[in-house]
Formats: structure tokens, sequence, C-alpha cells
């Protein structure tokens, strides 16, 4: 295949994708609009985002440990994609953590509100505390929480170094955490990049780790990292290690 074909069938595929989210956004953004309750949202999501990797070619393959009960789940973060492949892999009852960035963006905004997600400002100590201990007491409280412990992405393959809210989170409350690995969404989309390219998608969930009073944090946070690291097969950039 010429570099020019190749090239010409990237943007075909990528422009074809981006068509498809794009209906699918608007429609979704109208039926969230209007359906009443959050489970009712989130199952809506849920299917909608699975309905779009399959349209694309690219159904999301879930692997390992089934998950049945309150928990924080962590994840890594390498795409735009990946909090709708989690949508579209984990149960439909996930409360997503997610930057305030996200609240500016007008029609993304106005759906992760709407499937209840909270919005943290990292670079604000006082807002970091607040959304701290309303996530706290929502994981007591038996709510399922998502995090990408990373805060962002780039184009340098690597698995960046964690912030401790989510373990915080799992080790005060005492709910299980599951590491999980996101596959595929880096070469699907990478950063700085503008069309998708075609790819399979996998997420394989590990089996939880059980905080006690033993485990700190920092400890927690250290162990799931370590198991991400063996399944993912990217470099560890935690230049904190070095």
């Amino acid at each position: 295949m010429t570099a020019a074909l190749k090239a010409s069938k990237h943007t075909i595929y990528g422009c074809y994708a981006w068509l498809i989210l794009g209906t699918i956004i608007v429609a979704c953004t109208v039926a969230l609009f209007v359906t009443p309750g959050l489970g009712r949202r989130r199952h809506l999501a849920h299917w909608a985002a699975r309905l779009f990797f399959f349209l694309v070619g690219s159904p999301v393959k879930v692997e390992g440990t089934t998950i049945r009960e309150s928990c924080v789940v962590i994840a890594n973060h390498s795409s735009y994609l990946d909090g709708i492949i989690l949508t579209a892999a984990l149960p439909p009852k996930f409360t997503y953590i997610i930057k305030q960035e996200m609240t500016k963006i007008p029609v993304a905004g106005f759906v992760l509100q709407r499937l209840g997600s909270e919005f943290v400002n990292r670079e604000n100590e006082q807002h970091r505390n607040r959304v701290a201990r309303r996530l706290l007491n929502a994981a007591q409280s038996g709510e399922a929480l998502v995090f990408f412990p990373e805060g962002t992405f780039d184009e340098i393959p690597g698995l960046k170094r964690f912030r401790l809210g989510a373990f915080g989170a799992a080790c005060r409350s005492h709910r299980p955490l599951f590491p999980v690995v996101i596959f595929g969404a880096r070469q699907k989309l990478p950063a700085n990049t503008f069309l998708p390219s075609p790819g399979s998608l996998s997420v394989r969930i590990c089996d939880p780790l059980h905080p006690d009073e033993t485990i700190s944090a920092e400890v927690l946070m250290h162990r799931s990292r370590k198991i991400i690291l063996q399944h993912l097969n990217e470099p560890d950039r935690d230049q904190s290690k070095k």
C-alpha cells in the first residue's frame, strides 16, 4: 500500500468516525436533556458509547474481573477517548472525576454534568479539598467512582505520576480499588492528532486491592501503579522515582 493510499484511507476513516460520533453526541445530548433519573441517563450513555465503537469497527473488549460492588476504579490515561471507552466497558453506575476545564466545552460539559460527573480544579487547593470531601461521602454512601490518577496525557507513551486523591478516597471509605488498563486508545486517537485511526480497543479489569487500616493511600497507589505497569507495556514516567 502506497503512503498516499494509506493516508487517504486514514482520512476517510477518521472523517467517518467523527461523523458517527457527532451524530451520536447530538442524539445523546437531546436524550439526556429529556431523560429523568441519573441511572437512566447513565444507561443511555453506556449503550451510546458501545454503539459508537461498534459502528467504527472497534468494539471494546472487556477482560478480567467482573465489577459487582461499590468501588473505586483507576485507569491509565492516554487519549480523549478514554472516558468514552470506560463508559462503554464499565457498568453504568460510575461517577467520573474529571478536570474542571471540561466544563468549558459546551456540549461535553453539559453531557458530563447530566451524567453526574464531579469536576475538580487541580490548581485550587480549597476546591480540591471540597471535592475530596464530597467524593469521600459519595464513596462511603456506596457510590462507585472512576479516576484517571495521572490527571492528563500527552503524546509520549508511558504512565505518568499518580495523584493521591483516588487512593485516599478508597482508603478512607474502605472500598475495594480496581486497577483498570486501557489498551489501544493511544494508537486510535493520539494526543495532538485530530483524526482517529482504525484499531482494536480493550479494557482489562484487574483483581481489586482491598484497603484496610494497615495500608496507607501512598502504599495503595504504588501497588495499583505496579499492577497497571505490569499489563500496560509502556514505560514508567514517574520522574519522582528516578
